[in-house]
């Protein structure tokens, strides 16, 4: 979970203590506005510029285009953007169209901590932080949902998914979504008595299959062969890992430094994710998903990043 996340976290006093129940209900379309001159149609990277706020697209020549759009996590797929709105008394998902219009707009009770698309730009997910959860002494829990743009289905809580078909623990948190190509299966983090986990979910079952302990924020590799995660040391800190699906053999990345986020596949080989720099702010690093080589800079004082094309 970001250190942004926690820091904004400690500061803030007024939360909603009741996360957005598990429904299956329609997301109301809000009109929007283009943002003139930027697109999702184009080849480039989708990030959230840290000076400003907002999310931006940098192109190939390293040039920056700019939304007036204030975001804490963005992403986009497919012509399909997601921008979490963090105003502390109103957070909200933003769905964008391919030229960034304002699509539909969700509530939510919790500070914005991640976000997904589907690779075909179906399937929208977030995850929150809330606190008042009476099984975690007051301390932060999280809730994560998935929006069908589609059909507009809206599932709010995946916590009211069932695990290998009974009911989730009370203590169950799940975050960090990521998407199968059928916009069907996902995989994503449970977390309950202490242990952490690789679960794998069906959506239209509206069930949750653990698969493997230790591993958090998975990202699904273009190829559906492999998951990038943040691994939990003994000593500390996280070790960004990629795990192979068919064989649950794990390949630690050339990035040493502690990751803590959310990666994601830039393509079948490399990864791209955060790191916070000296004075505030980040830069997002790619490094190859094999082991080999070594980290390097693809975008200053930018986080949460997506390709497009």
């Amino acid at each position: 979970m970001t250190w942004r996340i926690l820091t904004a976290l400690a500061s803030t006093v007024l939360l909603a203590a009741v996360a957005i129940g598990y429904t299956l209900l329609r997301a109301d379309p809000a009109p929007g506005v283009p943002q003139a001159g930027l697109t999702l149609d184009r080849p480039g990277l989708v990030l959230r510029d840290t000076g400003s706020g907002r999310l931006a697209i940098q192109r190939a020549d390293g040039r920056r285009e700019t939304a007036a759009l204030d975001c804490a996590r963005v992403y986009a797929a497919n012509g399909t953007g997601v921008c979490l709105h963090a105003d502390a008394l109103s957070p909200q998902v933003v769905v964008l169209d391919h030229d960034l219009t304002e699509r539909r707009r969700i509530p939510l009770n919790g500070l914005p901590n991640r976000a997904r698309v589907s690779g075909s730009g179906r399937m929208v997910s977030w995850t929150v932080f809330v606190t008042g959860d009476s099984y975690n002494g007051g301390r932060f829990s999280t809730r994560s949902g998935i929006l069908d743009t589609r059909t507009g289905t809206l599932a709010g809580n995946l916590e009211n998914f069932t695990v290998n078909g009974a009911k989730a623990a009370p203590d169950a948190n799940v975050w960090g979504v990521t998407f199968a190509a059928d916009d069907n299966r996902f995989y994503a983090t449970l977390a309950t008595d202490g242990h952490r986990r690789l679960v794998r979910g069906d959506f239209a079952s509206r069930d949750l299959e653990p698969l493997k302990d230790n591993v958090e924020c998975p990202s699904l590799s273009p190829d559906g062969t492999r998951i990038a995660y943040k691994k939990a040391l003994p000593e500390g800190g996280w070790r960004l890992t990629v795990l192979g699906l068919g064989d649950l053999v794990e390949i630690p990345t050339a990035e040493t430094r502690s990751v803590d986020d959310q990666a994601a596949w830039i393509d079948d080989h490399t990864l791209a994710y955060a790191l916070p720099h000296a004075g505030g702010g980040a830069d997002v690093w790619a490094v190859p998903a094999d082991g080999s080589g070594a980290p390097r800079l693809l975008a200053a004082g930018a986080d949460s990043p997506s390709p497009l094309g």
